[in-house]
């Protein structure tokens, strides 16, 4: 696990594909720094990338409140099957079926729907894929993944969600996280192997 950045109040890592960001992550970076952890967003398991631990209550307090609020500013790229339009901007209305723990595009408002948004640009296309770059607007389970298989473009190594080739996690990766911080914005950018 990368450490980019470390204080008193905050550390910013670089997650490994495999490392569960709400248990192993803070442990390491008990093991790494001393004191506290405390998460306030997360990745799945499969996916790695840029992120963002409190190490006092009052930051943990103050970085919740810049998700809440939309402050925090969180960039992906992807590589997805297909060749994407050269930019996007889609709101969905999204249902997790919680007992296969997957994630559907649906088309009207009932119990537990959620709206979601993203915004992307393509940066390139390769041998039939595109490697995009994405905004996210909402933080809802699976969204990107879901949002771009919704229209015929899964991430590659998404089987979960269509996805036909031999990789063994989906090619997702947090890859920039922007927010307020003490007056100042920091803003921390890392890119994966298949990104550049």
């Amino acid at each position: 696990m990368q450490i980019l950045y470390h204080d008193a109040d905050l550390a910013v890592i670089v997650k490994p594909v495999g490392l569960d960001s709400e248990s192993a992550v803070p442990q390491e970076i008990k093991r790494l720094l001393g004191g506290e952890c405390f998460t306030v967003h997360r990745l799945d398991l499969n996916v790695g990338g840029v992120m963002v631990y409190a190490r006092t209550k009052a930051a943990a307090a103050a970085l919740s409140r810049a998700i809440t609020e939309s402050t925090m500013i969180k960039e992906y790229v992807a590589l997805v099957h297909g060749e994407t339009e050269e930019s996007g901007d889609w709101e969905d209305l999204l249902l997790k079926d919680n007992r296969k723990n997957k994630v559907f595009v649906v088309s009207r408002e009932r119990g537990g729907v959620k709206r979601a948004r993203l915004a992307f640009t393509r940066l390139a296309v390769r041998d039939g894929h595109s490697l995009v770059r994405i905004r996210l607007y909402t933080g809802r389970s699976h969204q990107i993944r879901v949002q771009f298989a919704s229209r015929k473009h899964p991430l590659l190594g998404d089987h979960k969600y269509g996805a036909r080739d031999n990789l063994t996690a989906p090619q997702l990766f947090s890859c920039c996280l922007t927010f307020p911080w003490k007056g100042q914005t920091l803003r921390f950018e890392q890119l994966p192997e298949w990104g550049i």
